[in-house]
């Protein structure tokens, strides 16, 4: 168990530093620090989505028995997996600080600078702080330890929520480099609403709905018959679900309705580099709805 831990320990922040280093050395990139920085952040999570993926694809179809059959990657990959999510947390916030910096605010190495940036991007990044803090406290401890081994299968769907996770990281690298007028942010677009609602609004319903033919009962019964724990943890990892779903639609409207008149705008090889200043109104990783934008947070469930 210590040795898979550690092996995540090391695995993502180490992967975080060598894609950063490499941005901001190999030759015809050059990156700053706060690109590499913020680009860095978005392939860790999607290098952890692809694997939390396979993972969960691996699981759940290896499980003919949804309740009693085990597969030891299920435990493995949750232990491996943890140490992602305490350094996620230090990962945005250096988004945070570089896109504060990027935004043309003056940013102290002092102190008393980093903790006033500290405490405004706890308030603003709230929901997500706490999201991988529940993550590590108390999911983590009951799928390896309250389960006792039961409902692998399940757990194996959970992982295949990350599949939003790839797309919702380009848009957020498009409109770094302030690509929302192109086509392929569109594209990506789309194919980010499909895959968050099917994979992280309708995974709940879905489970109901497994279980509910398993144990030959209306889908409407379940609640009453599993456990509460259940039906109070798969309530509390929706509800945040649900939020962050709705302000990818309400990105994807304004996407929609008003992204033909950007693409009429006249586009100069400047925009394909990194931006160094980008509008106030921008959060630090970007979880506010934007204009002609989609940018959602990128979260994981487990």
């Amino acid at each position: 168990m210590l040795s898979i831990l550690a092996a995540g320990s090391v695995f993502f922040p180490g992967l975080f530093l060598l894609s950063k280093q490499c941005l901001k050395r190999l030759p015809g990139l050059r990156w700053g620090e706060g690109d590499a920085v913020m680009v860095s952040a978005r392939l860790v999570s999607s290098v952890q989505a692809v694997m939390a993926s396979s993972a969960g694809y691996i699981i759940s179809t290896s499980c003919d028995d949804i309740i009693k059959d085990q597969h030891w990657l299920t435990t493995s990959y949750i232990l491996f997996a943890v140490p992602y999510f305490v350094y996620d947390i230090y990962a945005m916030f250096l988004c945070y600080w570089h896109k504060l910096q990027v935004k043309g605010h003056e940013v102290d190495n002092g102190p008393k600078s980093k903790t006033v940036v500290l405490r405004s991007y706890l308030r603003r990044e709230f929901l997500m702080v706490l999201h991988h803090v529940v993550m590590v406290t108390v999911c983590f401890p009951v799928s390896v330890f309250w389960r006792q081994g039961k409902g692998d299968y399940f757990q194996g769907v959970m992982f295949l929520a990350e599949l939003s996770t790839p797309s919702v990281c380009l848009g957020k690298i498009l409109i770094q480099y302030k690509q929302q007028h192109t086509l392929l942010h569109k594209v990506n677009g789309a194919l980010m609403l499909v895959t968050f609602f099917i994979c992280r609004v309708l995974l709940f319903p879905y489970l109901y709905y497994v279980y509910g033919r398993y144990a030959s009962i209306p889908l409407y019964q379940v609640p009453l018959v599993v456990p509460w724990q259940c039906n109070l943890g798969a309530a509390l990892l929706m509800a945040p679900q649900l939020y962050w779903f709705s302000l990818i639609c309400r990105g994807a409207l304004r996407l929609f309705t008003r992204g033909s008149s950007c693409s009429r705008k006249p586009t100069s090889p400047s925009r394909f580099l990194p931006e160094r200043h980008s509008s106030s109104s921008q959060q630090a990783n970007g979880y506010r709805g934007q204009v002609d934008t989609l940018d959602p947070p990128t979260t994981m469930i487990h």
